[in-house]
């Protein structure tokens, strides 16, 4: 059983979970969170920790956003877009097993006094950002970290606030050729 609490989007993503690893899970029911749901969360995030496993979606980005302004030590955990889309539709429910799995390998953390150790210069000479395929880069790179897709400024922002290490950074963009 894993240690810390999953906050997820729904009941169906709690499924999802339950399909990969034993875990228990919050469920959000979407961005308007309910007073009793936060107190749920806050107790997780004291006693155990929590990892916040939101949809690869604006509106999982957005209530990750609202989630790690309040708990800024929680775990973030990131599927891949395109490892959470079947049918049209993206989200946790629609991971495999193994995505997930995958997903919760790469947990990462926020830093209090984030690094400096990349600038915009290094995501455009690595052409995650100023070139055509920029974006699908940015995708593959975040995959391999564990650190989600995002445009040009909120990559970057992760790269530092998540412990990102210049020899990690390498090695992944390695993973990705050209």
């Amino acid at each position: 059983m894993l240690k810390e609490v999953l906050v997820v989007e729904g009941k169906s993503d709690t499924a999802a979970i339950g399909r990969a690893l034993e875990a228990d899970t919050i469920e959000t029911g979407g961005f308007n969170l309910a007073p009793h749901t936060l107190k749920q969360i806050a107790a997780a995030y004291s006693k155990r920790g929590i990892i916040i496993l939101t949809d690869p979606d604006g509106a999982g980005e957005r209530i990750r956003k609202f989630l790690t302004e309040r708990f800024p030590e929680a775990g973030q955990a990131f599927i891949p877009r395109k490892e959470a889309t079947a049918k049209g539709d993206v989200g946790v429910e629609q991971a495999s097993p193994e995505a997930i799995l995958k997903a919760l390998s790469k947990v990462r953390h926020h830093e209090y006094v984030p690094q400096k150790e990349f600038t915009m210069d290094d995501l455009f000479k690595n052409n995650l950002s100023g070139s055509a395929d920029a974006s699908n880069r940015r995708d593959a790179l975040g995959a391999e970290l564990g650190i989600g897709h995002g445009n040009a400024k909120r990559f970057l922002e992760r790269l530092n606030r998540y412990g990102v290490t210049r020899a990690e950074f390498e090695q992944a963009l390695e993973k990705l050729g050209d």
